[in-house]
């Protein structure tokens, strides 16, 4: 199948064309038709699958075939989880809009808004928005929703991760009951399709491949080692190995820094990526490791949701995740646009029982490597593994129907992470072999 065959408007398909493209993913090719007839969708699909361009395409025909002689209102709202796929979607709606005559906005925190607000005064038709700087913006009465025809909801299940049912809730409630919903997530948890049939109308639903499974073009490994040799054993590897593009996954926030400061102190570039940093500290790192000044990008699993890097070589789990579906979501980094990536875990003998759930989870199970000089001490004893409350109240997974988990901080008001750069993030296959 070619975009050309889908029935979308000449000036979009001058856009994807624009592009390099020919042939949709295999969501878009499922999604995009069922967007384009109206209906309210459940989508599942993990992220590098093209997802984005399988909402926005068809959302901008639809408008584009509908056009109002009234002056702008906002007609699509599109809800993310973090900052950074915020500034990712609006960027994949700059590009495919780019021959028509739209407007659109992304609003999120960490940054001003008042060039926010004089942005929603002169009229959008396409919002982006975390939802704490949104519903920021409906209580100081900044932002009309009345005219809302679609509602999108990306990434489901990171909103519920992250504490937001209760804001999304707040927003549903400001918008008018006839529209048509969106919903897009790679897991569908029974907490996911409570807050689906909350809201949704008899939704097509579509699945682009197993869920909670590992990318096929992904080569994955453990390395065994004292929890204490870890960093040194990284350092080795990247070194030895001649990595010169590394996303490495810390639990924590201080665990990021603390491992970003000892790789610089190695002579290896690296810099931390996670909800403490400055919006400003947070761009110019991921900035710098896409442009390749920077070798090592340490990150927590929040900060480095919606970062999207064509043909990103290497993922390292410095610490296993507490939840062994984050695991498919970090290594889901690599193994991307058709190209072979690689996943290395450091594992040491207090992680054995998240290995375990891990293998469980992917029906896997992962080889294991000794690397000489880091054999792990058989005598070694696991310890608990210790986290700051804030990242236990970030790892708790609320129900639909409970209040929200997290304090209104900077994570929860709105989403933490990078505001990513132009990416590839949703894009269709390139020559019907590639998709970013």
């Amino acid at each position: 199948m070619k975009f050309t065959e889908l029935g979308l408007a000449p000036e979009i398909l001058h856009s994807i064309a624009d592009q390099g493209y020919e042939n949709p993913t295999p969501i878009q090719a499922m999604a995009i038709p069922v967007v384009l007839a109206g209906k309210d969708l459940m989508a599942c699909a993990q992220t590098g699958t093209g997802k984005t361009a399988g909402f926005t395409l068809p959302i901008l025909h639809r408008l584009a075939s509908s056009r109002s002689s009234s002056p702008r209102k906002i007609r699509v709202l599109i809800l993310t989880p973090t900052r950074e796929l915020a500034a990712q979607v609006e960027d994949s709606v700059r590009t495919y809009g780019a021959h028509l005559s739209f407007k659109s906005l992304v609003v999120f925190g960490g940054v001003g808004i008042n060039p926010q607000i004089s942005a929603l005064r002169k009229g959008v038709d396409i919002l982006v928005a975390t939802p704490g700087r949104l519903l920021d913006h409906a209580q100081q009465r900044t932002v009309d929703l009345s005219g809302v025809d679609v509602l999108v909801l990306d990434e489901a299940d990171r909103m519920l991760d992250m504490g937001f049912i209760h804001d999304i809730r707040k927003v549903l409630a400001l918008l008018p009951k006839k529209r048509q919903n969106l919903l897009f997530s790679a897991t569908f948890s029974d907490e996911i399709r409570a807050l689906a049939g909350s809201f949704l109308v008899n939704p097509e639903y579509v699945e682009s491949e197993r869920r909670n499974t590992a990318p096929e073009l992904v080569k994955q490994h453990v390395y065994r080692v004292d929890r204490e040799r870890k960093r040194d054993l990284l350092i080795d590897l990247i070194r030895e190995k001649g990595w010169y593009q590394v996303l490495v996954f810390t639990r924590t926030k201080w665990g990021a820094n603390g491992l970003a400061e000892k790789l610089l102190k190695a002579g290896i570039e690296a810099d931390a990526i996670h909800g403490n940093k400055s919006q400003n500290a947070r761009t110019r790192a991921l900035s710098n490791f896409k442009n390749g000044k920077l070798h090592v990008l340490v990150a927590t699993d929040i900060a480095a949701r919606g970062i999207d890097i064509d043909e990103l070589p290497h993922v390292v789990n410095y610490e296993l995740p507490n939840v062994a579906e984050d695991y498919v979501h970090r290594i889901g980094r690599t193994g991307r646009a058709g190209s072979e990536g690689s996943a290395i875990s450091l594992v040491c003998v207090d992680e054995n029982k998240l290995l375990k759930d891990i293998e469980r989870l992917i029906k896997k199970t992962i080889d294991v490597v000794i690397h000489p000089g880091y054999e792990p001490d058989p005598q070694a004893r696991p310890e608990p593994i210790q986290l700051r409350s804030s990242e236990v109240r970030n790892r708790q997974r609320p129900s639909a129907g409970s209040p929200r988990v997290n304090s209104r901080g900077s994570s929860s008001r709105t989403g933490t992470g990078a505001a990513a750069a132009k990416t590839g993030g949703g894009a269709p296959h390139r020559n019907g072999s590639r998709h970013r």
